[in-house]
């Protein structure tokens, strides 16, 4: 069962989760099943394991919320239901959502006996709805090629919370490494009678090193604290150390106080990191040095939570294997992942590319779903160090047209200048692998590399990386870079997928090409990576892909998470030029 705190990074003491078993029902059945939130009916840890179509599933429990938590206003929330759903409690409706990805809470108190509790959650997941963001899940009842499990219903945390009404509703952190300072961004109730007070608290390494007590005159406010300058930091840590990286994950804590009539009505414990990303003279720069980023494509799927992992150690296993091969970041792949893989690669130290999974068919409709939830994922996200890239739309999955077609071009723009609108601290892609728009990084993708057997490819494949001439002619990419109207402005340049290279693949199993033996495998890994190194236009790569998944069978672990190779061969690899 998932008990880990579902919203890391605005933590408060008292929670209590709904995770566990549930009564589950299909439509089409009058039988109720056991089920065990947060994992799909779909998956094995669901304790259901079918993958059967059904549209609509139900879910219904009891529970009861402690005693002393009566003075409270009560919050129900949910990490993530995939697609729609309809909430009761105690045979009350209290609220719907739409969008199969990110957060939702309600205010249940109205709504509570404060004895036996019951909740039922009605889900709807239509399969045949091309203009549902569904990411990687397949259409069809059985996964096939690089399509997966569907996934329908809860699959992220339930949880309650209790607060007082006068609270704080959000945070956001925008820290600035050349002031050495962080803007502090955050909105209290409409509860609060204004003014009111908060109190923050900044510690490094259990070191308290400054207090601010801030005058809230407004329901959304800002403030600025200085970082850097402070004087206990000064002659003790140099300020490169201070920066949040790869190498070195520097976190600050924050505790904030919300005071109002006298008494702490509200605390709340969440983190930040002092890190800048930006492009300079053709490359992607971190903390204004010049950062080679070495990615491993990562679709976020375990064999038996399918998108939930079974556990908080499954994403502290993975990144530490990701980093233990030479990888310093992952590109998440048509998926938004759960705050808690984040958390970790704050903790950790791994770069993050946030992605958010797309429809199949352009239409008004789906247009408008994609971009509220793109919306929430970067408001969820925000505060993440580990993400230094959105990247918006996926080898324009949604948008077959968009190379001449000039609506689709606009949605594409759209989402560039809607992310850079709300987010100003990172880089911004419109369309990874080809026909981009505008964006901040020419993000490229290309699987013509040939195998072991195609030297002719092999030779293709390296001189046309070599230049941005022999990248741009399209000889070893599916599509152009830049779609109609739009050109190469002088971005940074990322092979962003690349490799998918399967071993000792056989049956129905499913890679781009195939190595018979790992001597095989690494010759041809270190062909590829020699060929972009030599480039002299690309400032970083992502091999396709960190795990195997159900039959694609292209990933460096296997899908239980064992390495295929030895480690330190891939990381010797990576490491060959850039380390």
């Amino acid at each position: 069962m998932r008990n880990e705190y579902p919203r890391p990074d605005m933590q408060r003491d008292r929670w209590l989760s709904l995770n566990g078993e549930w009564d589950f029902k299909f439509s089409d059945e009058e039988t109720k099943r056991k089920i065990q939130v947060p994992f799909v009916y779909q998956s094995k840890l669901s304790g259901i394991g079918n993958i059967r179509d059904c549209d609509e599933v139900t879910y219904s429990r009891n529970f009861t919320i402690p005693k002393e938590w009566q003075k409270d206003q009560i919050l129900l929330h949910f990490g993530a239901v995939d697609y729609r759903c309809r909430v009761y409690i105690n045979g009350s409706f209290v609220g719907g959502h739409e969008g199969g990805h990110t957060p939702f809470t309600f205010d249940i108190t109205p709504f509570l006996t404060w004895e036996s509790e019951s909740i039922v959650v009605e889900v709807e997941d239509s399969l045949k709805d091309e203009t549902i963001p569904r990411g990687k899940q397949f259409w069809e009842e059985k996964p096939r090629g690089i399509w997966y499990t569907r996934t329908t219903g809860i699959w992220q945390s339930v949880w309650l919370e209790p607060v007082n009404r006068k609270h704080i509703e959000w945070i956001r952190f925008t820290p600035d490494i050349d002031k050495g300072t962080v803007e502090i961004l955050y909105r209290v109730t409409d509860n609060c009678s204004l003014p009111v007070t908060t109190k923050w608290a900044l510690s490094l390494e259990n070191r308290l090193i400054c207090e601010h007590t801030v005058t809230v005159y407004e329901r959304e406010s800002t403030f600025v604290m200085d970082v850097f300058g402070n004087h206990i930091l000064n002659g003790s840590f140099h300020h490169n150390g201070l920066c949040w990286s790869p190498e070195s994950p520097t976190l600050f804590d924050v505790e904030v106080s919300l005071i109002a009539d006298g008494d702490i009505a509200d605390k709340v414990n969440t983190y930040f990191g002092m890190r800048k990303i930006h492009i300079e003279n053709n490359k992607v720069y971190l903390n204004n040095r010049p950062y080679y980023q070495k990615l491993i494509l990562d679709q976020g799927y375990w064999p038996d939570g399918l998108l939930t992992a079974p556990d908080d150690q499954a994403y502290v296993d993975d990144i530490l294997k990701a980093k233990e091969m030479g990888f310093n970041g992952c590109r998440k792949h048509e998926k938004a992942e759960d705050p808690r893989f984040l958390y970790w690669a704050d903790k950790l130290g791994f770069l993050v590319w946030g992605s958010m999974a797309s429809f199949i068919s352009y239409s008004p409709d789906a247009n408008i779903r994609y971009i509220r939830e793109w919306q929430d994922v970067i408001k969820r996200d925000y505060n993440h160090p580990c993400i230094v890239v959105w990247n918006v739309i996926n080898e324009s999955w949604g948008v077959p047209q968009i190379y001449h077609d000039k609506m689709q071009q606009h949605f594409s723009l759209a989402l560039y200048h809607m992310a850079h609108s709300l987010d100003s601290s990172r880089l911004v892609i419109s369309n990874d692998g080809w026909e981009m728009t505008e964006t901040d990084i020419c993000a490229i993708h290309s699987y013509q590399h040939g195998d072991c057997s195609q030297i002719k490819m092999q030779n293709v494949f390296k001189e046309s990386l070599r230049t941005w001439e022999g990248l741009s002619s399209g000889v070893i990419l599916h599509r152009l870079p830049y779609a109609k109207g739009f050109s190469y402005k002088g971005e940074p340049v990322i092979l962003t997928e690349f490799g998918g290279i399967s071993y000792n693949a056989e049956g129905d199993n499913w890679g781009y090409t195939n190595a018979k033996s790992e001597e095989d495998f690494l010759k041809e890994y270190e062909r590829l990576i020699d060929a972009i190194y030599e480039s002299e236009v690309l400032c970083g790569f992502c091999y396709t892909q960190l795990t195997d998944v159900q039959q694609e069978v292209n990933g460096l672990l296997t899908e239980q998470r064992a390495y295929k190779f030895d480690p330190k061969a891939i990381r010797d690899i990576n490491n060959k030029y850039h380390k």
